[in-house]
């Protein structure tokens, strides 16, 4: 028998991987046609690169990525509030990367494909429905595209989203299908949509010289006006890298927005203005905005936690079960998490609802925190206690908060979203190097 996966992103790819890693079949179903390299810049933290370079894929990371080496927090006027090194200058046994995220996916899917076989991966597939029976689980398939070129859409089937495709038999099916999740929807279909925070990411990438260690990633601002920056690409021969930017802005609560239109084409005139004056001894802001070869907007959206993600032979992974806010960079770092925990318990279990269970015991309170923790701004709340506290500028931020207060905040995000230092150094692998003795049988 074999893992049924709907969705081919960061998470389902990750657990693609790892389930050929520890000998386990298993086929993706991914709703696109083709599957692009879209997005912008992300971050991974050491413990996903830790199971990254477990699948054989430090090297590629290298290739594509950028070994970030600190981490900043600034105010609106670009005073110091907190710096720390980050991956292997921190003391990790792995590096943290910033990357562009569509980059990322290309890469776990050539390995897939690659070590799969490309008919492992299945495109324009989208979940429609599913159901057990004989000790299996039964998932079918639409076509969720615009037309079908051969036969066209205008056959039976589901008028909104397309016409059927496939029913495929599996042990197990696994939604890793983002933050509108069909397998989630069938779950909850009383959720509706994802819950908006009033705030918005204009988020793109310009080509600049980099700043400060030239590997840093910055945050400016406070929760309401913030600024974060980073490089996602080496220096070329004209000095300039690749940096990823993200500019936000906090409306108040009856402010009209289309929330549901979140992945979109920006306009940097609803934002440059407020970031006009934003021109800092180490960065300029507006410069930066102004070389943006594209600019997208995001609502900022996340999901509650939830009672329970499995159900019999299915469950949830990555954004479909604890869709975040982007603080902390944790996002596709605890995707890449679930797909390893669930891969272990696989083996431990075999491919049964036993080893949903396990997976879901450990997951799901883990991320149901890091949510939570986001709601509250997370380790980036330090800006705006600075901002309430000395918001006309500071002469020492000791005189504002201690140090001890900034590095308690550090230390107590890092230990909630699994990326201690030393509990990360000295556990063992998550997937053991080789598969224990007995098969991961249904």
């Amino acid at each position: 028998m074999t893992v049924l996966v709907a969705g081919a992103g960061i998470g389902g790819l990750t657990l693609a991987l790892s389930l050929h890693q520890a000998g386990v079949p298993v086929k993706l179903f991914e709703s696109s046609a083709e599957i692009k390299p879209l997005g912008v810049g992300i971050n991974l933290l050491p413990h996903a690169v830790r199971e990254l370079d477990e699948l054989g894929l430090l090297a590629e990371l290298d290739r594509l990525g950028v070994r970030t080496a600190e981490l900043a927090y600034y105010s609106k006027r670009g005073q110091l509030i907190w710096s720390e090194a980050r991956g292997e200058a921190a003391g990790y046994r792995w590096p943290q990367f910033s990357i562009h995220r569509g980059k990322l996916q290309m890469m776990l899917l050539a390995a897939a494909r690659e070590r799969l076989g490309a008919g492992a991966i299945v495109t324009g597939r989208h979940l429609d429905s599913w159901r057990e029976a004989d000790g299996r689980v039964h998932a079918s398939f639409i076509n969720k595209t615009a037309g079908d070129k051969k036969t066209g859409d205008k056959k039976t089937g589901d008028k909104k989203t397309g016409r059927p495709r496939d029913t495929v038999q599996g042990a197990l099916l696994i939604g890793a299908d983002g933050i509108h999740s069909a397998l989630r929807r069938s779950l909850y279909p009383d959720e509706g949509a994802p819950v908006w925070n009033g705030a918005i990411l204009w988020r793109g990438t310009a080509r600049a010289k980099p700043y400060l260690t030239g590997r840093s990633m910055i945050m400016a601002g406070h929760e309401f006006q913030k600024f974060v920056a980073y490089p996602i690409s080496a220096p070329e021969e004209d000095g300039k890298a690749t940096i990823n930017f993200i500019a936000e802005r906090k409306f108040a609560a009856d402010h009209t927005w289309q929330r549901e239109d979140w992945n979109r084409p920006g306009d940097p005139a609803d934002f440059l203005p407020q970031f006009a004056d934003w021109v800092f001894d180490w960065l300029d802001v507006p410069a930066l905005i102004g070389a943006a070869e594209a600019v997208y907007e995001y609502p900022m959206v996340d999901r509650d936690p939830l009672p329970r993600w499995s159900e019999g032979r299915t469950t949830l992974l990555g954004d479909a079960a604890h869709a975040m806010y982007p603080i902390g960079s944790n996002g596709a770092s605890q995707a890449i998490l679930d797909a390893r925990v669930l891969t272990r318990e696989i083996l431990r279990h075999g491919m049964t609802p036993d080893a949903l269970a396990a997976y879901e015991a450990e997951r799901r309170p883990a991320t149901a925190r890091i949510v939570l923790a986001n709601r509250e701004n997370g380790p980036e709340q330090v800006m705006q206690r600075v901002e309430t506290l000395a918001p006309d500028g500071f002469a020492r931020i000791e005189d504002v908060l201690t140090p001890g207060e900034l590095e308690e905040t550090a230390r107590d995000y890092k230990r909630l979203a699994g990326f201690d230092k030393d509990t990360l150094n000295n556990r063992p692998a998550i997937v053991p190097a080789t598969a224990p003795s007995h098969p991961a049988a249904s």
